[in-house]
């Protein structure tokens, strides 16, 4: 047995996962492709102890509810049945980001406690299959896991659908800059709108144009094309919160500061500053623009009273970063 750490970026994705074809196994309607993120992420330490009764579970700086505490649980059993193990695990885990407004923590969260859980099992699992067990704590999870640029297959079973890295880090010098503008955890969780996405009149023939539109974000990828990139990544995100606000019941993630921000960025073009907006299930907004245009975008946020924002570049997924290891009667660093 080992006590690990693991460190694992949120994601921000470009081509979005709402809605599942299968609920249990989290496997989502359609591909998506997404950027793991530098400066927003979850370090999670995991230790298996033979004199723990239960799992105990610790969110540095928050409160966990019961669901939360759950979800965690069940990942660890599915992790001590790999591994073929009964023991209990303690889990401290920290955030550097405010959790359950649309910045992906429960990704940043399930990679991180997937990769650190299972070295601590010394279970010794491939990235595909990391990646296939972090999706069934959390779906987007599964980005979190390779590096850079990723795409998300969705499959047709749970073996199929894993992510994968697309292009590394360093393939494109764009930035995402996350404006902070809501801190307060959404009624309604990402886990909860996935089931109702299906009610909405707009969810089929968003599914249905979805093919069409990953080949042509993946070319837009491919040649850096960021104009066209960057028209596709904001139609996807309409599109998608579209599904929600029409969805039974409707769901409302944005803010009034939200919207501000997104007819902004509209001006701001219309200046030549190329920048385009992406949002996930929350109100926080996404800016992505070239690397040159940084410092300007940031300025501009900064103007409209902005005055927590979150500066990214591309990023590696999920990492160990300390081992302590077990001989039965001393621990060491490896």
């Amino acid at each position: 047995m080992r006590k690990v750490t693991a460190i694992a970026p949120a994601n921000i994705a470009f081509i979005k996962y709402w809605g599942r074809k299968d609920e249990k196994l989290r496997l989502p309607a359609n591909n998506s492709l997404a950027m793991n993120l530098s400066n927003v992420f979850t370090i999670t330490t995991v230790e298996f102890l033979e004199n723990l009764k239960q799992d105990q579970i610790k969110m540095a700086g928050e409160k966990l509810d019961d669901k939360s505490k759950k979800r965690i649980v069940d990942h660890l059993e599915r992790i001590r049945n790999l591994a073929n193990i009964k023991v209990h695990a303690r889990v401290v885990t920290k955030n550097n980001f405010p959790k359950g407004t649309g910045i992906a923590s429960s990704a940043s969260g399930f990679a991180a406690l997937t990769l650190a859980a299972t070295t601590a099992a010394d279970l010794k699992l491939s990235q595909k299959q990391l990646s296939i067990l972090a999706r069934q704590g959390s779906g987007s999870a599964c980005r979190s896991i390779p590096d850079g640029f990723t795409e998300w297959r969705a499959g047709n079973s749970s073996e199929a659908s894993y992510a994968y890295s697309l292009y590394p880090p360093n393939w494109w010098d764009i930035t995402d800059i996350i404006a902070i503008i809501g801190e307060t955890p959404k009624k309604v969780s990402s886990s909860e709108g996935h089931v109702l996405s299906e009610s909405s009149l707009f969810y089929k023939p968003r599914i249905e144009g979805m093919r069409a539109k990953i080949r042509i974000i993946k070319e837009a990828l491919k040649q850096r094309n960021f104009k066209k990139f960057g028209e596709i990544i904001e139609e996807e995100a309409v599109n998608m919160h579209a599904v929600m606000m029409t969805s039974k019941p409707a769901l409302f993630y944005w803010l009034p500061k939200t919207m501000e921000i997104i007819l902004a960025v509209q001006d701001w073009r219309d200046i030549d500053l190329p920048v385009y907006f992406t949002i996930d299930a929350g109100p926080n907004v996404h800016l992505i623009c070239q690397g040159k245009d940084e410092n300007r975008v940031s300025q501009k946020l900064k103007s409209l009273g902005i005055k927590k924002i979150i500066i990214n570049k591309p990023t590696n997924g999920a990492r160990i970063i300390s081992k302590h290891l077990y001989d039965g009667t001393r621990a060491f660093v490896g």
